[in-house]
């Protein structure tokens, strides 16, 4: 079934990247930007491609990963709706340092780099809310080594599970979903896959959450957010 038609200039427009830029703006960016279909398992990039501008994930999911050479893979981040990747190299004029490929099928948005470029010429704030953006991603990847050299394994997946946590309230339940398969967040966590599931399972055993295939029910908040530590 064919998919509706994106508007792409009202997606860019609610972007909190593009969100103060005027219509003519916006339009001159959607008009250096391509749509890309990728269903599920489309290699979007592999590292040492060059970088020509940036993706933006309209709908789906894109993983980010480095390779080893026996095969295996370390994921470095997963990238859904509305979030974007590829700035830091096109900045840099350098080729991709990951791999980009997608979980689910997804639509995505190419923006070049020289429309980019060209709106920094126009608007210095545009640069200050792409610096802004940037900034954002090296803290969460302080906050990654951080977890992954300072925290045990219990503690990064219970960080994870809590990671939408929402603001406190008389409300001791949470569920989530996991956003992917379970050896992909494992990946991320810079855990095997059996060590994850063991994690879950010890979990389990506390009595502190449920799993039902890609659903986590946390019983009790409190009492996940303190063990282990």
């Amino acid at each position: 079934m064919p998919r509706k038609p994106i508007n792409v200039r009202d997606f860019l427009s609610n972007l909190p990247l593009f969100r103060e830029l005027s219509a003519d703006e916006i339009a001159r960016i959607a008009a250096g930007s391509v749509e890309i279909d990728a269903p599920r398992g489309t290699v979007l990039v592999n590292r040492g491609d060059p970088c020509r501008g940036f993706h933006i994930v309209i709908f789906g999911q894109v993983k980010l990963a480095l390779r080893a050479p026996n095969g295996g893979e370390k994921v470095v981040e997963l990238i859904g709706p509305g979030m974007s990747f590829g700035e830091p190299v096109m900045f840099l004029d350098e080729p991709y340092m990951v791999s980009a490929m997608t979980l689910a099928d997804s639509l995505l948005l190419h923006v070049a780099s020289d429309v980019v470029y060209a709106e920094i010429e126009r608007d210095p704030g545009f640069a200050r809310r792409i610096i802004a953006g940037l900034s954002r991603r090296l803290q969460h990847l302080i906050a990654d080594l951080e977890a992954v050299s300072l925290r045990s394994g219990t503690q990064r997946v219970i960080g994870y599970l809590l990671r939408d946590e929402p603001a406190p309230s008389k409300v001791n339940a949470l569920c989530v979903t996991l956003p992917a398969r379970k050896g992909v967040i494992a990946s991320r966590l810079n855990l095997t896959h059996e060590h994850f599931s063991r994690i879950l399972h010890e979990l389990i055993e506390a009595r502190l959450i449920e799993v039902d295939g890609p659903r986590v029910t946390i019983l009790d908040i409190a009492r996940l957010r303190i063990y282990g530590a």
